[in-house]
């Protein structure tokens, strides 16, 4: 199957510069993808892209993974409502070596190029940069950017000078990596579509030569209509230390019908057939839950390495069972009566009496499997509390 083909089977097309979709199909192209140190660790809305770029790589293209220690320095205004926090040199320097750790285990027994634009950034002046880049940016371009408008229209929280400027930088990125990398094509998630064509619009405009995009769709949720990614307790991070590996799992295992033969084919490397006969038997007998069970084990693995994408699964199963090991989330109880307010707060499955309240009234929390529907709960040896989808802990 040609890239072209695979990328629209698996829910990789939305826009491109591209006059014909083939054109990836032929000579090996250079080509770039990147992400800011915004914080230690990339979320499962970063890991559908970086999936993208590995069929790129698989398909014979060169790939360089930029981390934005420069952009990253200002942050991307797109999406977000208000003006964000800076963040202080040495976090971004601890948040860049987290996502390059990252890089190296998603991407890992594949070729690629690791760069930082603050490399590129740290020595270009002020004035040479408005010189040689700011002249060559349209004001009303930028000011109809849809991110520009909805944070200077009527409601808006306003936008900084630093903020605006982030397009120009990251077209600047392009440009670079263009001239001494020979990156012909940025490829991106659709909410980055714009930003990458200030990089397109720079080479065609400086070096008189052409570039191009290619955007992959965001993810969304079907049952919710929300950004894919988001857990009862925020995004879901693809770092241990954030996001466990076993509450990783669960999140993947925990995911809805509608949904799960999209995230296998956007999640996960394995092949084509090996999709389709997957879906085929999940369609059959959608009680076995074999389309989550799959992808729960590929994308773990894939994070995580197979030892871990082992234990979680091993922990899942002892979860109902008389054992546990290292990943089964526990709680050290003697028997007898407990509040169950106290009692979540007290595992970590909620972060405060008030989130434990609102689960009970709203019939979140099972013991055993089965709703907990008083504040008073026996427990023993071995039970099971459970809150909300996949938040889970068992008696030790």
């Amino acid at each position: 199957m040609k890239l072209s083909e695979e990328l629209q089977w698996r829910g990789f097309v939305n826009q491109t510069t591209f006059k014909n979709n083939d054109a990836i199909d032929g000579a090996p192209i250079t080509f770039y993808w990147g992400v800011d140190p915004s914080a230690d660790s990339m979320t499962v809305g970063n890991l559908a892209p970086a999936l993208m770029a590995r069929h790129f790589i698989n398909h014979g293209h060169k790939a360089v993974l930029l981390v934005g220690g420069a952009t990253g320095m200002i942050g991307d205004p797109d999406g977000k409502d208000e003006e964000r926090q800076l963040k202080s040199l040495d976090e971004i320097a601890k948040n860049k070596a987290g996502i390059v750790a990252q890089y190296k285990q998603v991407f890992a027994g594949q070729d690629f190029t690791v760069v930082d634009n603050y490399d590129w950034f740290k020595d270009f002046g002020y004035l040479q940069f408005l010189r040689d880049i700011g002249k060559h940016f349209s004001m009303t371009q930028l000011l109809q950017r849809d991110f520009v408008q909805s944070r200077i229209g009527k409601d808006g929280k306003g936008i900084s000078y630093a903020e605006f400027s982030y397009s120009l930088i990251q077209g600047y990125d392009f440009l670079h990596l263009f001239r001494n990398n020979g990156v012909t094509l940025q490829i991106c998630g659709a909410d980055q579509w714009g930003n990458c064509l200030s990089g397109v619009e720079l080479i065609r405009k400086l070096d008189g030569k052409e570039a191009h995009v290619w955007s992959s769709p965001l993810v969304v949720n079907k049952a919710t209509g929300k950004k894919f990614g988001k857990s009862e307790g925020g995004a879901v991070w693809l770092s241990a230390a954030k996001t466990s590996v076993f509450d990783f799992y669960q999140f993947w295992l925990n995911t809805d019908d509608d949904g799960v033969l999209d995230y296998l084919k956007i999640y996960t490397l394995l092949s084509k057939d090996d999709i389709v006969k997957i879906i085929n038997e999940f369609k059959q007998n959608p009680a076995e839950r074999l389309a989550q069970k799959t992808l729960a084990y590929e994308v773990t693995k894939l994070v995580h390495g197979q030892a871990e994408a082992d234990k979680a699964k091993a922990a899942t199963t002892a979860l109902f069972s008389g054992e546990a090991n290292e990943l089964t989330p526990t709680l050290a109880l003697e028997p007898g009566d407990y509040d169950i307010v106290g009692i979540l707060v007290r595992a970590n499955l909620v972060t405060s009496n008030s989130e434990a309240r609102r689960l009970l009234d709203q019939g979140g929390i099972k013991h055993n499997q089965q709703k907990v529907t008083t504040p008073k709960v026996a427990l023993a040896k071995g039970d099971v509390l459970q809150a909300g989808k996949r938040r889970f802990v068992k008696i030790v």
